[in-house]
């Protein structure tokens, strides 16, 4: 293994630019239609002189940070913004060169207190030094000239006991076994308002893109989904049952995972749920296809409440409650066996969590612990590429993607820009119905070109064209 580079953080700029969904979007306690996307750009310095630019992005979803419905919106985008500024002071506070790990390590704890301050939570706060550190780490992987996967795999970013949570793994060991695949399944997302057939559509968008379940399935070709369902069990096996009358007849062999976006007061209600599931005929297949259970149950509570006898019934997973570095600690002794990845909430954690599975599958492979791969509407362009990248490295064969369904690929960015990621980037995006967007066929999304030189993109934004804040 390399050492580690040391290096300054010279520069941190922050973007963002306006996102408008082409569909509703459901999902908890929010229909989104529209929000906008954050931008992060770090410039570094290595000891022998030479800079580089890197960038991230994210979107700034509402209701999912932090769920207080006394807030709006747009209040919810302001502490995203809030949380990038306190990141970006935090990191440019000690000039004092140190790894890609080390500044994270070491500005961790200050940047939660200073979060703690204005009252956000901890998986709030995490949302800034998630893009800060993305930055930061493509543009030491732009200045050595090597991919994600090269940097990670060699350990240049410097991972190991300089964290608590992070000590007691073989770090080199471990991360040089990580596997990037060729290509990925993607599971495709049916919200709490999709249409599943065409007698749903109320107001159809007519841009010859899929609408309906029934048009996803022909169009990409899906055999992975992820079913929202929204804590009325009523409600929910009704929608089920729509559901799985349109994949048992055109989705193959397929799989599917239950997303309760903490809408179910209590694991006896999901258990109800899963109960009148494999009680029902019609959603015999369904019920089979289900791999987990996702953060069915509010954030509050959810790590205080013992989930051991639902998830005899099917694995249950933690997302929204994954705020603390150790939060998959004390979820799995609650009986959850599997933790969501998402870039937003720190390609580190994701790293950790990795580490963690593999660990404890050597000690005890009865649970089976394990990562899923979930998305927050990521947007083509570096947002998804950087969260797919980090998926692959990890080994997780399926990944939830619904950006390219609910917002229309790269319409609304300049036309030089989607040309870029598109030359870039051939076998991930294509050009159709007018625009670059994400290409998925079969149900698979190719990930050759991700192998490039900086953290998973030959291509960058038009910086120039976002406002700064």
């Amino acid at each position: 293994m390399t050492d580690a580079p040391r290096f300054r953080i010279l520069e941190i700029a922050l973007h963002e630019r306006p996102v408008r969904l082409r569909l509703p979007f459901r999902f908890g306690v929010v229909t989104l239609t529209e929000c906008p996307q954050a931008f992060a750009r770090a410039r570094i310095e290595l000891a022998d002189g030479r800079s580089a630019w890197g960038g991230a992005a994210e979107l700034m979803a509402p209701k999912w940070f932090d769920k207080n419905l006394a807030l709006s919106n747009h209040d919810n985008f302001e502490q995203l913004r809030e949380v990038l500024r306190l990141a970006r002071s935090a990191y440019l506070s000690d000039a004092s060169p140190d790894t890609a790990f080390g500044h994270f390590a070491r500005h961790h704890d200050p940047h939660q207190a200073a979060s703690a301050t204005r009252e956000f939570n901890p998986l709030l706060a995490s949302y800034g030094p998630a893009l800060v550190d993305r930055a930061v780490l493509d543009a030491l992987c732009r200045a050595l000239g090597v991919s994600f996967y090269d940097a990670v795999r060699a350990n240049l970013p410097g991972l190991g006991g300089r964290r608590p949570e992070f000590a007691g793994h073989d770090w080199p060991t471990f991360l040089a076994s990580l596997p990037p695949a060729a290509h990925i399944a993607a599971r495709h997302t049916v919200g709490l308002v999709d249409a599943i057939t065409a007698t749903d559509l109320q107001h159809p968008v007519n841009d010859g893109l899929p609408e309906t379940l029934e048009q996803v399935v022909l169009h990409y070709g899906h055999h992975h989904f992820k079913l929202k369902v929204g804590g009325r069990i009523h409600d929910d096996l009704a929608r089920l049952t729509a559901i799985a009358a349109v994949l048992d007849r055109s989705a193959g062999d397929y799989v599917a995972s239950l997303d309760g976006n903490e809408q179910y007061a209590d694991a006896e209600g999901v258990a109800e749920l899963l109960a009148r599931m494999q009680a029902a005929p019609a959603l015999a297949k369904l019920n089979r296809s289900i791999l987990f259970i996702e953060q069915p149950i509010a954030r509050k509570t959810a790590l205080d409440v013992d989930v051991r006898a639902l998830a005899a019934i099917k694995p249950v997973i933690v997302d929204e409650s994954d705020g603390e570095l150790d939060a998959f600690v004390r979820a799995r002794a609650m009986g959850y066996t599997g933790i969501s990845s998402k870039t937003c909430k720190g390609f580190y954690k994701s790293l950790l969590n990795a580490a963690r599975c593999a660990a404890w599958n050597a000690e005890d492979p009865g649970p089976g612990y394990f990562m899923s791969a979930e998305d927050l509407t990521t947007q083509a362009g570096l947002s998804v590429q950087q969260d797919l990248a980090l998926v692959n490295l990890l080994g997780i064969g399926h990944v939830e993607r619904n950006g390219h369904h609910y917002v229309d690929g790269m319409a609304a960015l300049p036309e030089e820009e989607q040309q870029r990621f598109l030359a870039a980037h051939p076998d991930l995006y294509e050009h159709t119905h007018g625009a670059v967007r994400l290409h998925i066929r079969n149900g698979r999304i190719h990930l050759g070109s991700l192998a490039c030189p900086g953290f998973a993109s030959a291509a960058m934004p038009d910086w120039d064209t976002m406002p700064a804040f």
